[in-house]
């Protein structure tokens, strides 16, 4: 998907080496029905088959200048057509035109391959009367007149998964059975427990590890897993392995268990048993919907937007569009860096206290065992739901960016599942947007080597610390330079090198979350409030609040790729995110301090709450459901704001329904099974 157009066209090449190369033959039944199907259309009564096929043609539109070039036709009636001897196979052409690149949907007969369809195409075969069927863009709209073909491609009307395909759905369709057969175990304990059917002995075992509700007891703590925004009701499982031989295959069930992974999904606390911190939540999920709606704007933008030109200008000159450009829209993954490190210093910190004041080994492969489990088993669902998803569905003529995602899947799925997929190259990372739980864990490991100096020695780690934070500033600010990237990537993706070098690696983007370590264990750690004149705040929240409409409007001033190395994108590329970072640090911290007003109240409303426990599984599924939409259709998009608006809020709507589900059923059972009795619920 990160690709779109650009992987297309590149894989292609941008050679015409294919009129030399391609074979001119084309086989007796192809010549045959297409002949069959051409003589019919210039009848004066063609058949209907005849007239399906014709009409399913691409035509072209208006608004050329606008970006509205390719025609993709009419998929659906094309596979409808069935003369006698054959039926409609929709293909496309890809065409280039002087600078203009663009498809054309045709309606061949099913007895031609690919490379026949091509040859014929070259030929300019498909003719009615003397007028062509895939005619070129008029000179008046495109200086060059000669159409350069690059490929072409024929969407089948069947689907046929392959045995990856099908182990990929049967991975899915597990994991959501596991918990539904738990769930009907516990159902079955509780019912035989309230019909006092059972022997006293097993009863009395049962009552042990049950409470009321045929569910295991709990110690009436919340844990709160608030670095994937899951808030998670731990639970003291005490029945007695002398009434249940199998009783870590029984805790097991129970764990996974609806009535117990459902408990507290609705909750509003914060998810801090011990309280604070409660703008987290506001902060998140705010990020949470400024990325979907940059999700929800881009992806079709990329793929199939029938006035791209139009959004372009619109868009990408006012600062209105805020919410769906994309350089200040990804300023948000940086938030979520932020926390990510706040948290995770927290949680060690956490962690070392309840161990005796000990930063060993052994708890150190337990604090990143544990956030592996934490974020994988719906890392792997979703990864393996969009791979068998996209091997049953009947796909419309923007299918494209499913097919390179399908085979990036089915190649380089090991990277997702060693979270190192932000290490290879863009275009083989298998469900792009999951490169940001690589990069999290990736600089999630980092946490017990800093706090190790920390508590080791203060000046060391304050040394390192700082070093750290000079080395990803320089380094973003000399691959921005030597590569002469843009900002942010921009909507053309004309620079595939910003994503490839610089967006999803961990030596460029490793200061917010090393910002946000900083955080956490001065908060953690602290002894007295760094607030304590309102002059102090005032003065705070005006340099925040100054740095937050700087680095927007500067992502405006400074969009495009520059023509040379540029000393403005070059430093802005090295500082924005690490002061975007201490922005967002500095809103925690007042809120923490007392001095958020307003601001404080409405991160801290309770209705984020519920929110935040669904917000992981919210940030996996989301794009899921707009590639989905933008797949299914068979004629562009039109922008408007009205038209994006709608799009985003069903997103929104499609997400959080599906979101609760994926928490319960896939996500919360695992963190469940993470308690640690003498340890406690641990935060991450």
């Amino acid at each position: 998907m990160a690709l779109g157009w650009m992987s297309l066209f590149l894989l292609a090449g941008l050679s015409i080496l294919i009129k030399t190369t391609r074979s001119l033959t084309v086989s007796e039944k192809c010549t045959m029905d297409t002949n069959t199907f051409l003589w019919e259309i210039n009848q004066d009564k063609p058949k209907e088959y005849a007239v399906l096929m014709y009409d399913a043609f691409g035509k072209q539109a208006s608004n050329v200048e606008g970006g509205n070039a390719n025609r993709p036709g009419l998929l659906q009636q094309c596979h409808s057509a069935h003369s006698p001897s054959f039926s409609g196979q929709y293909c496309q052409v890809f065409l280039k035109q002087g600078t203009i690149q663009y498809f054309v949907g045709i309606c061949v007969p099913d007895s031609c391959d690919e490379e026949e369809v091509e040859t014929l195409v070259l030929y300019d075969t498909f003719k009615m009367g003397h007028i062509s069927l895939v005619p070129p863009l008029p000179s008046i709209l495109v200086n060059e007149s000669t159409q350069e073909m690059f490929m072409t491609h024929c969407l089948s009307d069947t689907v046929a998964p392959d045995a990856s395909d099908v182990a990929c759905l049967f991975i899915c369709c597990a994991m959501l059975a596991i918990p539904l057969a738990a769930t009907l175990f516990s159902a079955t304990v509780r019912w035989h427990q309230n019909q006092a059917v059972m022997p006293t002995t097993e009863s009395a075992c049962l009552n042990t590890g049950l409470n009321q509700y045929g569910t295991l007891k709990t110690n009436g703590s919340l844990g709160s897993e608030v670095n994937g925004s899951t808030t998670e009701a731990y639970n003291d499982t005490r029945g007695g392995s002398s009434c249940f031989p199998k009783s870590c295959i029984y805790q097991c069930l129970q764990a996974f268990s609806l009535q117990t992974t459902s408990r507290g999904i609705f909750s509003s606390s914060s998810g801090f048993p011990e309280g604070g911190y409660s703008s987290l939540n506001g902060i998140r999920i705010l990020s949470l919907l400024w990325i979907m709606c940059g999700h929800s704007a881009q992806f079709p933008v990329i793929n199939n937007l029938d006035n791209y030109k139009d959004w372009k200008k619109t868009v990408e000159r006012s600062p209105l569009y805020v919410f769906s450009l994309s350089g200040p829209v990804f300023m948000a993954v940086d938030t979520f860096l932020l926390l990510g490190g706040l948290l995770s210093a927290r949680s060690l910190l956490g962690s070392i206290q309840r161990a005796e004041d000990k930063l060993s080994f052994g708890l150190v492969m337990v604090y990143l065992f544990r956030r592996f489990k934490r974020i994988q088993p719906l890392h792997i669902f979703v990864m393996c739901f969009t791979v068998g998803l996209i091997s049953v569905v009947h796909w419309g003529p923007y299918w494209f960016p499913f097919i390179d995602n399908l085979m990036d899947c089915k190649t380089y799925w090991w990277g997702n599942l060693l979270l190192i997929s932000n290490l290879l190259p863009v275009h083989e990372i298998c469900v792009p947007w999951t490169w940001y739980l690589s990069l999290d864990f990736q600089c999630y490991a980092t946490t017990p080597i800093l706090v190790y100096l920390f508590r080791l020695n203060r000046g060391v780690f304050a040394a390192v610390a700082g070093g750290l934070v000079l080395m990803t500033m320089l380094a973003s600010s000399i691959v921005t330079a030597l590569l002469q990237l843009p900002v942010f990537q921009p909507s053309t993706l004309t620079s595939e090198n910003y994503v490839l070098y610089y967006y999803v690696k961990p030596h460029t983007r490793y200061g917010p979350f090393l910002i946000g370590i900083l955080t956490g264990i001065y908060l953690t750690t602290k002894k007295s409030q760094v607030l304590k004149h309102k002059w102090q705040a005032v003065l705070g929240w005006f340099c925040c609040l100054s740095v937050l409409a700087a680095l927007i409007g500067l992502a405006y001033a400074l969009q495009g790729i520059p023509a040379h190395p540029s000393v403005p994108h070059a430093l802005y590329q090295g500082l924005h995110r690490p002061m975007w970072a201490l922005a967002i640090a500095w809103i925690i911290l007042a809120c923490e301090e007392g001095y958020g007003g307003f601001i404080n109240s409405l991160l801290s409303l309770s209705l984020w709450g519920p929110l935040a426990n669904i917000s992981f599984a919210c940030y996996l599924i989301h794009p899921v459901f707009i590639l989905v939409y933008i797949g299914l259709q068979e004629t562009p998009i039109h922008y408007t704001d009205v038209n994006f608006m709608y799009l985003f809020l069903g997103n929104v709507v499609l997400t959080l329904g599906t979101s609760v589900v994926l928490t319960v059923l896939v996500e919360k059972p695992y963190v469940l099974l993470n308690w640690n009795r003498k340890a406690g619920p641990v935060q991450h």
